[in-house]
């Protein structure tokens, strides 16, 4: 059976959540017959950007053969680059355009960007580049420059638990909305994350198991909850607590408290809650790579002593 997050990707514009603005752009430009021939595709994992891309595969009437997908994560080096320029210049064998969707393109080489480059600036009129990545910094100026940017956000909770909701009443499956609302919790704005998630508690007999599997599921839930716990300015037993469950890498939790923050800096929060996110990312600046957990905790009781200063 097909992974809840696959089964239901949406294939048409109007199914896609949380992201109404870059919807938006995006139809005014395939309706006007303006789409651009290079669009990259940036925001955090699972929020739509390789949705969108084969969604506009459809709207461009491309068919699967046209169609070619490929992962820096593997192919990111000058012969993907060499590949792509040898078969552009080839008509559609069906359908009205050839499209190259570079997925996790910030994992090109500094050489295959300067490559890649060359093919943006003298792209044929069938031909069309989706660039997706979660780090546009990553890619060279030029690049970027050259590319029409379409920046996804993390999406809204109250969209993710109605994406939960309407996913639960197509499976014809009954989930009680607390387990469905603390997916969202641990879901940090990622639709594909809520649907893993899902796909993980349904087989479970009742909420308190479907509780209990989430609240270990993932080291991002632990990450949010340190994170969370912080901001609040939560007594140090409460966070104690939690740094005791913490088997993860210590750094890659670092890494996703920066994230949480950084969210919180760029988001509506207020001037108060925007001070605690500085001081929690100025505490969490230096690796733990050396320290390991030893670090982690110096740095969370570190936060807190200096709220209370």
């Amino acid at each position: 059976m097909s992974e809840l997050y696959k089964k239901h990707r949406p294939t048409k514009f109007v199914g896609v959540v949380g992201q109404p603005e870059a919807v938006a752009v995006l139809e005014n430009m395939v309706d006007d017959e303006k789409l651009p021939h290079s669009i990259l595709f940036s925001g955090p994992s699972g929020t739509g950007k390789t949705t969108l891309a084969r969604i506009l595969k459809e709207e461009l009437d491309c068919s699967s053969t046209d169609f070619q997908e490929l992962n820096c994560a593997d192919f990111r080096g000058i012969d993907m680059v060499r590949e792509i320029r040898s078969r552009m210049s080839l008509a559609p064998v069906s359908g009205s355009c050839r499209i190259w969707l570079i997925d996790e393109a910030h994992q090109m080489t500094s050489q295959s960007q300067n490559a890649f480059l060359k093919i943006l600036e003298d792209t044929p009129d069938h031909v069309f580049f989706f660039l997706c990545t979660t780090n546009p910094t990553k890619l060279i100026p030029t690049v970027r420059n050259r590319c029409t940017h379409i920046q996804l956000k993390n999406i809204p909770s109250k969209d993710l638990l109605k994406l939960l909701q309407v996913t639960v009443k197509r499976e014809k499956e009954d989930v009680d909305t607390e387990v469905l609302e603390k997916i969202v919790e641990v879901s940090d704005g990622s639709a594909r994350r809520c649907l893993v998630y899902l796909d993980q508690v349904l087989n479970l007999d009742d909420k308190d198991e479907m509780l209990n599997c989430l609240k270990d599921v993932t080291q991002e839930g632990v990450a949010i909850e340190i994170a969370r716990g912080l901001m609040r300015g939560d007594r140090w037993e409460k966070i104690a607590g939690t740094l005791k469950t913490v088997e993860e890498e210590p750094e890659s939790l670092r890494r996703m408290v920066l994230g949480y923050c950084t969210s919180v800096m760029l988001g509506g929060s207020s001037k108060e809650q925007k001070a605690t996110a500085f001081n929690i990312m100025q505490a969490f600046r230096d690796h733990f790579y050396d320290s390991g957990k030893a670090g982690l905790v110096a740095a969370c009781y570190e936060v807190l002593i200096a709220m209370k200063c």
